[in-house]
């Protein structure tokens, strides 16, 4: 029997992304982004959420698309990957989709070298890259991140 998957999309320019839906803790509209000095590049900074500080990641940066100022109608996607709480800016959240597990093809025979890309599946009006946030920040991306958190909320309640 054929094992169905859960997943979150989203647009980013034109194209079509996802996530597993269990990853997903909530969406919710841009809001202002505080810098984090010395993070890794793909971080825009942090945002608190109801008292936890979560760092905001630039999918965009690590696809080598243009860059775009955030603006109102954007939507911030709260994921969680083994190791943290992330928010992703994305232009728009389209739902959640249901695949075939058959459907998903795994990106290693696809896209070899992307390891945050976890699979492809092929939609009528497109194609959707699935994320794996969980290799989505490299090694030292992570521990950087993890070093310049902590530097920079000591006594931030």
């Amino acid at each position: 029997m054929n094992k169905t998957l859960l997943h979150v999309t989203f647009t980013l320019d034109e194209g079509y992304y996802a996530l597993e839906l269990d990853a997903v803790e909530r969406i919710t509209q841009a809001v202002a982004i505080t810098p984090l000095p010395e993070a890794p590049d793909i971080v825009l900074g942090i945002i608190n959420i109801r008292g936890r500080i979560v760092p905001v990641v630039d999918i965009r940066r690590r696809f080598h698309l243009p860059e775009k100022e955030i603006e109102p109608s954007d939507r911030l996607i709260i994921a969680h990957t083994l190791k943290r709480t992330v928010a992703l800016v994305v232009d728009a959240v389209l739902g959640v989709i249901e695949t075939p597990e058959d459907r998903v093809v795994k990106a290693d025979t696809v896209l070899p070298g992307m390891d945050y890309v976890q699979g492809v599946v092929k939609m009528e009006d497109g194609i959707i890259l699935i994320h794996d946030l969980n290799e989505f920040l490299s090694l030292e991306e992570e521990e950087t991140l993890e070093t310049v958190i902590m530097n920079n909320t000591k006594g931030v309640k």
